[in-house]
């Protein structure tokens, strides 16, 4: 199972500036533990960010992304969307494994 997690700023840039630190450590955090495959800023940057999770279910997911810094300091939601991949890239399946 992998999530898309798409952070939308709920101000300016400038409302999260003093977040930022915590963000990164929460998301250094999760890429650390291997539940975070890719995050990242948007382009432009201004409308949030997005990251790719994958090896817990939807609730789980949803407390991870409702402890970001950024969100319970209220400069940011997520919305997610829960996907069961059908098909992968040969390289990103031993990645991925059975079971996710």
């Amino acid at each position: 199972m992998l999530h898309l997690l798409s952070l939308h700023y709920t101000g300016s840039e400038q409302a999260v500036e003093p977040f930022i630190r915590d963000h990164v450590a929460y998301l250094e955090r999760h890429h650390k533990e291997g539940t975070f495959l890719v995050s990242g800023q948007t382009v432009p940057a201004s409308i949030g960010g997005a990251i790719i999770a994958r090896g817990v279910d939807r609730l789980a997911i949803e407390r991870i992304a409702a402890a970001d810094p950024f969100v319970t300091n209220g400069v940011a939601t997520y919305s997610i969307t829960t996907i069961t991949p059908g098909r992968t890239h040969p390289e990103l399946a031993s990645l991925l494994g059975p079971g996710d």
